[in-house]
């Protein structure tokens, strides 16, 4: 027998197992806010957006998207669109008009449901229907009882079929539309949930933002499971810590910088006196690997179990894990923290190789089937029957860990910059002759964006002046965090820029060229 996965399988069986249990817990105070929902409610409301897709004559395969921070609508909206065989696109919301309106323009959405908070950054952008998040625009789409009084089309499940497009930045100027499969989400929230230990007493704090690789697919895995979801809608590290108090957080999962914030709110806590949240919390971190001391606070000054995993959107995004295992308990906290600062061994089910350049390649159920509309990127991505992550490693026994990036991308924050991009831009700037831009270590970030820069001669232009350039013409996180005026930049003799002798005066003494 073979029963197709699909992602409506997790919020159906949390309805009928757990139907009367509280299921999530929106942020307070905000426009459209849920409150608090029990499985029973929040399968209404899934029902509820098919409904009403429905009515609007969006067909299965049809594509809708969301730009959102995080919120109970957007969690509803996994099962509502893509549970009934529509795909679900999710845009970041931290993104430029111009950058939304290319992921809405190519990705073809028929529909775009956006939060209020979004209003000015939308205004102008074309697109067939677009749905303000505020629980009165969108109320026909998130109506209980139209969920329980009304059946929605069906459609014939098929696990093969597009689940999301998730955009993501690459090498190029413009980002490429990842297309994930159910299967692809389906295995990787299953088998993400069963590493980590998920069960139906965890409560999940949703600080990774929901548009990015789908939550890391921690929304399917722990729906299915009948835990709870916390909607945390921006980062706050003092506000994380009174969430984890408030609603008896378990399980969070999180970019380096949110992890500085959080240890940082913990230290301003010290020094007040005040107590911190009681142990018991799993916090899973991918993006870049923080510095082992990084780690070694985690565990020992907030009494919490850090866990790491490496992965790209691609790889829907599982692809190895970092989790102490028994052997390391006798360790003490420096080794221990140092061993927890590898990518991890493969998840159940993953292959990981290295090509003859040291490439990290790797083969899964997890692997998307391709970028939304080139064939000819998706070729090169998949050349050899494997996945190119166009990152560089080496294995240590099992263990992979990710030395350098050879893809032209920087991770800030746990977001993906194309350094090609944020160099287009600084190039229309009239005083900018050459450009380069780098991804040097910074300890809240993880990296930084940085552009060198030399000027036209005659021209004159400071850092603040390229800086605010950049962020009138791009989303702020890939706008230079810093601009150094040079008179030359490093050249081949081809004139192909050299960015590993640019980059190799900041990453001195570390063993890898990514943090």
């Amino acid at each position: 027998m073979r029963v197709p996965l699909t992602i409506g399988d997790f919020l159906e069986r949390a309805a009928l197992v757990y139907g009367d249990r509280l299921a999530v817990v929106d942020e307070p105070g905000v426009p459209g806010s849920l409150g608090r929902l029990t499985y029973k409610e929040l399968h209404d409301r899934a029902r509820a957006m098919a409904v009403g897709l429905d009515a609007m004559g969006v067909a299965s395969g049809d594509r809708v998207a969301i730009v959102s921070p995080n919120s109970a609508r957007f969690l509803t909206s996994y099962f509502g669109v893509s549970g009934f065989g529509r795909v679900l696109v999710p845009i970041n919301y931290r993104l430029s008009a111009d950058e939304i309106a290319y992921v809405v323009e190519h990705s073809r959405s028929s529909v775009v449901l956006y939060d209020p908070e979004l209003e000015e950054v939308i205004a102008g952008i074309a697109g067939e229907r677009w749905i303000r998040l505020d629980g009165i625009e969108d109320s026909a789409l998130f109506d209980p009882a139209a969920g329980r009084g009304s059946e929605p089309i069906g459609w014939a499940p098929d696990e093969d079929a597009t689940c999301t497009i998730n955009y993501t930045s690459g090498t190029t100027a413009r980002p490429k539309g990842v297309q994930l499969t159910h299967r692809n989400c389906w295995l990787n929230a299953v088998s993400f949930g069963w590493h980590i230990g998920v069960s139906d007493r965890d409560v999940l704090l949703h600080t990774l933002p929901m548009f990015h690789a789908n939550g890391w697919g921690m929304p399917y895995a722990v729906t299915g499971i009948g835990g709870r979801h916390v909607v945390q809608r921006k980062i706050d590290g003092e506000v994380i810590l009174s969430r984890i108090e408030d609603e008896s957080v378990t399980l969070l999962c999180a970019a380096p910088a949110v992890v500085a914030s959080i240890l940082a709110a913990s230290e301003a806590r010290r020094a007040e006196g005040r107590p911190l949240p009681a142990g018991g919390v799993r916090v899973v971190v991918a993006g870049a690997p923080p510095p082992s001391k990084t780690i070694e606070r985690v565990e020992c000054e907030l009494g919490w179990e850090f866990i790491q995993i490496y992965g790209l959107t691609e790889t829907s995004p599982l692809l190895t894990l970092n989790r102490a295992p028994a052997e390391w308990d006798e360790l003490d906290a420096g080794e221990r923290a140092r061993r927890l600062g590898r990518a991890g061994v493969p998840a159940v089910g993953v292959r990981i190789a290295l090509s003859e350049d040291g490439e990290v390649l790797a083969k899964s159920n997890h692997v998307f089937d391709g970028y939304w509309q080139q064939p000819d990127e998706s070729a090169k991505a998949l050349e050899g029957g494997w996945f190119h992550t166009g990152d560089g490693g080496y294995q240590d026994g099992p263990y992979t860990v990710i030395t350098d990036r050879k893809k032209d991308v920087i991770i800030t924050g746990g977001e993906n910059v194309s350094s090609i991009e944020v160099e287009d831009v600084l190039y229309q700037h009239e005083a900018v002759a050459e450009v380069a831009v780098i991804g040097v270590p910074d300890d809240k970030w993880g990296e930084k964006v940085q552009a060198l820069v030399v000027l036209r001669p005659g021209a004159s232009a400071s850092e603040q002046d390229l800086i605010e350039h950049c962020r009138e013409r791009i989303a702020h996180f890939k706008a230079p965090r810093t601009v150094e005026i040079r008179q030359v930049l490093a050249r081949t003799a081809t004139g192909k820029l050299q960015k590993f002798k640019l980059r190799e005066p900041y990453w001195e003494g570390r063993d890898r060229q990514v943090n």
